[in-house]
């Protein structure tokens, strides 16, 4: 999965270091890259793993053809994803559209999310986050542990 958070420098020529661990989780899914695209939830950059990509693709398919929300779906995703290979160093280039949408200039902060990540600009993130606690805390009663009938006697 990818978890807890990581800062880097975006070099001159907009390439970025990948953290490791997030590497080596997508290596182990067969992956050398990932698809990232301009978030529509706020100023961060989504990054996620090919077969994520396809299953949101899927969604999008099953949709009426002629349906409206099914074009605002696939014009805010699909239509602005870009897939990114790592270097040999480990890192991606990320395009001028993408640091602008994020408003990344230097640093980066890269964000766990469990089968996807973000990437934000560190101040922006740190709002976010300080909003995104309060409101959480304010909904914890909405997370829920689910009992599968196989879990150990303390998982419950």
């Amino acid at each position: 999965m990818f978890l807890s958070s990581y800062e880097n420098k975006l070099d001159k020529k907009g390439r970025v270091s990948v953290p490791a661990s997030y590497r080596s989780y997508l290596s182990n899914l067969g992956y050398n890259g990932l698809i990232c695209y301009p978030s529509f939830n706020n100023y961060s950059i989504e990054a996620w793993p090919q077969d994520r990509i396809e299953k949101i693709s899927n969604t999008i398919d099953s949709m009426n053809p002629f349906e409206e929300k099914r074009d605002f779906f696939a014009t805010s995703i699909l239509s602005e994803s870009i897939s990114l290979q790592f270097d040999g160093e480990g890192r991606i280039s990320l395009t001028s559209k993408l640091l602008k949408h994020a408003k990344i200039k230097s640093s980066i902060l890269f964000v766990g999310q469990g089968k996807t990540f973000q990437i934000w600009e560190p101040a922006i993130f740190e709002k976010f986050r300080a909003s995104a606690r309060k409101k959480a805390n304010l909904n914890r009663s909405s997370l829920k542990w689910e009992k599968h009938l196989n879990n150990k006697e303390g998982d419950k």
